[in-house]
């Protein structure tokens, strides 16, 4: 929205930027670490795992460490720098270094959405025997090219979907206030930075079209491939005891591995509507109700935000051999 300057009574300053706690500010602290090291332990065991392997890549592998990658640069260029502001240090200072913080921020947040489907999307098409096999067989060392255009496409198309942010934003100054936040996860201004499109019309078609394309599609999508995995695994273990060698899949030959690794998926799916939908629902309620919880909500908003991102390794640990070890090593070390 074009940013104002209104009595602060009546909205909250500076892009609804909350102060936390002591207590809570330690906790989010926590949150944040955990994202960070979380993730960069996916990124690093699985990937050293990866390029040792001499039959190739696994693909499923690559696709770990894409979403973990994304989900380490949004912890360490977005929730590190709210903890930064909230010890008192100042982050932002000018319309250009807010263009450039709000483009990443969306760009990053997009591709980690997009990654996660991703994900479920590869393992159902893997079952179906559409896409390649789990593990490159051809003795070759390049990933396959299924795999790369898939994650050229998510990148490339979110720092496309970004671009809005790259040019409708600015910083706000110590007085400037907004009377309305977008919506969406990606979209949502921080750090004293405020959306500055022409018209409060444009902001909202491009919020809501925001929100729909790159938040709601991608849920939907990715809870419809996962739900049909799990339902292609439970009708072939009915038809098929585990002992039977027919027909199907390679990966149908390795039902209780995928039933896992498709449980697994489900509960990433769930962290992330979960995180999403408190996130949403308390940004809402700040845009349309400002009552006396508006802060405590705006401050589940930040806490819901980071879920994802902290716990999603350890739900991956769960159905990753190398990374249970890997934890296991650090823990007892």
């Amino acid at each position: 929205m074009r940013t104002q300057l209104l009595d602060q009574k009546d909205t909250v300053k500076k892009g609804a930027l909350v102060q936390l706690p002591p207590v809570l500010l330690a906790f989010y602290m926590i949150l944040v670490l955990l994202g960070i090291l979380g993730n960069a332990v996916v990124v690093c065991a699985v990937g050293e795992d990866m390029f040792r392997e001499t039959r190739g890549a696994r693909n499923s592998d690559m696709i770990l460490v894409n979403m973990a990658f994304s989900s380490l640069m949004v912890s360490v260029m977005r929730n590190t720098l709210l903890i930064i502001s909230d010890l008192g240090l100042k982050v932002t200072s000018s319309k250009n270094w807010c263009q450039f913080l709000m483009g990443i921020w969306m760009w990053l947040r997009s591709v980690n959405v997009w990654s996660t489907f991703f994900l479920s999307a590869f393992h159902y098409l893997t079952l179906r025997r559409l896409a390649p096999p789990i593990v490159n067989l051809t003795g070759t060392q390049g990933p396959p090219k299924t795999v790369v255009m898939g994650f050229g496409l998510i990148w490339s198309t979110s720092l496309l979907y970004s671009v809005p942010a790259f040019l409708f934003s600015t910083y706000g100054g110590e007085n400037a206030t907004e009377t309305l936040m977008l919506v969406g996860t990606t979209t949502r201004p921080l750090l004293g930075c405020l959306w500055d499109f022409p018209s409060t019309s444009s902001g909202l078609v491009f919020a809501t079209t925001s929100m729909v394309i790159h938040e709601i599609v991608p849920i939907v999508l990715m809870s419809g491939t996962n739900l049909s995995s799990l339902f292609i695994l439970y009708t072939h273990g009915n038809k098929h005891p585990l002992t039977h060698n027919g027909q199907g899949t390679p990966a149908m030959h390795r039902v209780p591995a995928e039933r896992r690794a498709a449980k697994v998926i489900l509960a990433l799916i769930i962290l992330f509507i979960t995180s999403w939908g408190a996130n949403v629902v308390s940004v809402n309620y700040f845009n349309y109700n400002r009552g006396t919880s508006s802060t405590s909500l705006l401050v589940i908003a930040r806490f819901s935000n980071s879920f994802f991102y902290a716990f999603s390794p350890m739900i991956l640990a769960v159905g990753h051999r190398k990374l249970r070890t890997v934890i296991r090593s650090v823990i007892t070390y």
